[in-house]
């Protein structure tokens, strides 16, 4: 894990946060909102103005991302949690802890934006990504969204887990609402 680099990046690095997220995009259409057509067609102004709404990290081994993930405010958390999102790692670089050291360095951005809890949303269906966030800490809560693009009649379904942050592990979940 220790080659490793994780990067945050701003607004002037939008390239490169849109090379990485198309390539997520291709590669596991099924875990994401969007499209890689829909983005592909955004326009300079829409990425730098996505860059500014969360913060956006990129995992990098011998100078080539090999992840991505983004960080924002977790919706009816009044500011107390941060949501973990568009987490994905290249499927060569799976299991090698990227995909750790990527939540490990979004923790602690909530930690330093004062955040109590990191919100991460997982496919029910997805038991490698469910059995990784149990792994690190994150628990179940009694929260359910319909899947993203997926219709409802499908019955698939995301499952909000959170990490409490800071000193105490035994910090009560936030309310959260889909």
């Amino acid at each position: 894990m220790t080659d490793i680099t994780v990067r945050s990046l701003g607004e002037d690095d939008w390239q490169d946060y849109r090379s990485v997220r198309l390539a997520a995009l291709r590669e596991s259409p099924e875990a994401f909102a969007a499209s890689v057509d829909e983005e592909e067609a955004y326009d300079e102004a829409l990425w730098r103005e996505r860059m500014k709404r969360s913060a956006r990290l990129v995992a990098e081994r011998a100078g080539q991302a090999v992840g991505v993930v983004s960080v924002g405010t977790a919706r009816a958390s009044e500011g107390t949690a941060a949501e973990l999102f568009g987490l994905w790692v290249r499927p060569e670089a799976r299991g090698s802890g990227v995909a750790t050291r990527l939540v490990k360095d979004s923790a602690a951005i909530a930690t330093e934006r004062g955040q109590t809890h990191l919100v991460y949303w997982v496919g029910t269906e997805n038991g490698r990504a469910v059995a990784f966030a149990s792994g690190i800490g994150f628990r179940p809560t009694d929260y359910r969204r319909p899947m993203g693009v997926v219709s409802e009649e499908d019955g698939e379904e995301e499952i909000a887990m959170v990490l409490p942050l800071g000193a105490d592990p035994g910090a009560s979940t936030p309310p959260l609402t889909p």
